[in-house]
């Protein structure tokens, strides 16, 4: 995002200059979207070059979701992030109207939000699953015979 420059606060990022602006077809004040991301009060006007990691993930989403595109690509969204965060992002996926493609190693987060997998499987295999994580993951075990499904081990490149 080439508006996040270190001397700007969270607040001015996201209200360029306004109180309020129009998302979903309705007014919505900058200050309270901020707060549905976990800044409030003193922490609308950290400045950007003071955040931390989770903090700038949190202003990165919020900017996302401003736009009010219909597709997200969420590269590890779960990293840096505290509970309250995890629990709104996955309020907000719920709520989402568009596609989200996800990719995660927390199975747990994506067993609360995914509909459909696309695992990538070695040896050139996809395997395309409509269901939860969970059901994948049975599904994969009754292919196996009831076993729990071998976990791939990768040499390293570099020793």
């Amino acid at each position: 995002h080439h508006d996040l420059l270190p001397d700007k606060s969270v607040y001015e990022v996201i209200s360029q200059g306004v109180e309020s602006f129009r998302m979903g077809g309705r007014d919505v004040n900058a200050r309270a979207y901020l707060s549905k991301f976990n800044f409030t009060g003193a922490d609308q006007e950290k400045k950007i070059g003071v955040l931390s990691g989770g903090e700038r993930n949190r202003l990165h989403l919020a900017m996302a979701l401003k736009e009010e595109g219909n597709v997200l690509l969420l590269d590890e969204p779960t990293n840096d992030i505290d509970v309250n965060t995890l629990r709104a992002l996955e309020e907000g996926l719920d709520d989402f109207a568009g596609c989200a493609v996800v990719v995660s190693h927390d199975r747990w987060f994506l067993d609360r939000i995914c509909t459909h997998i696309l695992s990538f499987e070695g040896d050139g295999n996809v395997v395309w699953y409509e269901g939860s994580y969970s059901d994948y993951e049975e599904y994969k075990r009754r292919l196996n015979d009831g076993k729990e499904p071998p976990r791939r081990r990768y040499r390293k490149l570099m020793e």
